[in-house]
């Protein structure tokens, strides 16, 4: 597969099924009016005056760093500056920490009224918030304060990257000797949905210039990190994991060691990443076509499903499978057979999810919508790349 970042095109599979281009723009803008402007039953945004907003975790009655970074990414790759502009103004106002042995990071967790419900950050959130930012910067240009996109990413990555190299700093988000991005600042274990070369090769670009060596190790870290942690037969990957890709078990109170919520996200990153800096020896065509058949073949194309990562089954049922649907589709930029086809008409016939649970479904669903419409996109310096 070649890279769209140095060829400029970028797939459109939707179209490649001969749907048009007018079909393809008006449910990928449909999809984010009813997120962010429909019936209270779909939609995750809501406006705060004067100038703010947020998107609200409808399953769990918060606001995560997860969402509002998302959220940023959506308004950036679809031209939303006021949206975007809303979202960066609350997380700097609520959720960012400027003391503490957290400093510099952000608190993965507040309330809807922007009362901080942890002092604890997420990696993934603050990875999302550098690359929407840098995004906007190119796209947009940067402002002052809070509205120096740029200028924030960096600062944001710097934390990232030297926080405990000063005695009481904190803890570093990137493990500095093996590269990789950890679950939790203070843990020695990580998410394999949390690893994103193909944001990291951008920072190596647009970080500090000091650090850009460590995001170049950091992108070949993660890029054979994961061909540890997916499994050789099905694919499938844990939720959290040691450092060697075995699943972690740990003490927590829930399992994280099996196929299920947080891992679905592995599939669409490592599509995405195989989309923009291609696919050299067809490591992701292939891991993608094995996650495919795997759920073709244990549950005839339905996402219900609870497994081990060796594809033994567990009691229970998904609890997003719109997002493991919307992720299997993705999964479509890098498998290239006629079931992949499948996966993405299957996609395309289905709507948001609506109800309690919405929010962690629907955000995978825009994601994939759009990078299968080739709109999920690398902005570069001098505009879209």
């Amino acid at each position: 597969m070649q890279s769209a970042v140095r060829t400029g095109v970028y797939p459109d599979r939707f179209g490649a099924l001969g749907y048009t281009r007018q079909e393809v723009d008006h449910k990928l803008e449909d999809a984010f009016a009813q997120m962010f402007y429909g019936p209270e039953d779909v939609r995750i945004y809501h406006p705060v005056d004067p100038d703010m907003g947020r998107i609200e975790d409808t399953g769990n009655h918060d606001v995560r760093t997860e969402g509002m970074s998302y959220g940023m990414m959506f308004c950036v790759q679809l031209g939303r500056k006021e949206e975007f502009d809303r979202l960066w103004r609350w997380t700097v106002a609520n959720m960012y920490m400027a003391e503490g042995e957290n400093a510099g990071y952000f608190a993965w967790s507040c309330q809807p009224d922007g009362a901080k419900n942890a002092y604890g950050p997420a990696p993934d959130g603050e990875e999302f918030f550098a690359m929407a930012l840098f995004f906007a910067a190119h796209r947009w240009g940067c402002g002052e304060g809070v509205l120096d996109y740029a200028g924030w990413a960096r600062r944001i990555l710097h934390a990232c990257v030297h926080k405990g190299e000063a005695p009481g700093s904190g803890q570093p988000m990137w493990d500095p000797d093996n590269h990789l991005i950890k679950f939790v600042p203070n843990c020695d274990f990580t998410d394999p949905s949390y690893h994103l070369p193909h944001f990291y090769d951008l920072f190596a670009l647009w970080a500090d210039e000091a650090d850009r060596p460590f995001w170049r190790e950091a992108a070949a870290a993660s890029r054979a990190y994961l061909r540890a942690a997916c499994h050789p037969v099905t694919g499938l990957c844990a939720e959290y994991a040691e450092y060697d890709g075995r699943p972690h078990r740990g003490n927590h109170p829930d399992r994280h060691d099996w196929f299920y919520s947080d891992a679905y996200r592995t599939l669409a990153n490592l599509a995405l990443d195989a989309c923009w800096f291609g696919d050299e020896d067809g490591w992701a065509r292939d891991t993608a076509g094995r996650i495919q058949r795997f759920f073709e073949k244990e549950e005839g194309g339905h996402t219900n499903g609870i497994y081990l990562i060796d594809g033994t089954r567990v009691e229970g049922s998904a609890l997003h499978p719109v997002g493991l649907l919307a992720t299997l589709a993705q999964g479509s930029l890098a498998a290239d057979d006629a079931l992949s086809d499948e996966w993405v008409r299957r996609f395309w016939a289905t709507p948001l999810r609506t109800g309690p649970r919405r929010y962690y479904d629907n955000c995978l669903y825009l994601f994939a919508l759009l990078a299968l419409s080739g709109r999920y996109r690398v902005w570069a310096p001098g505009g879209e790349a």
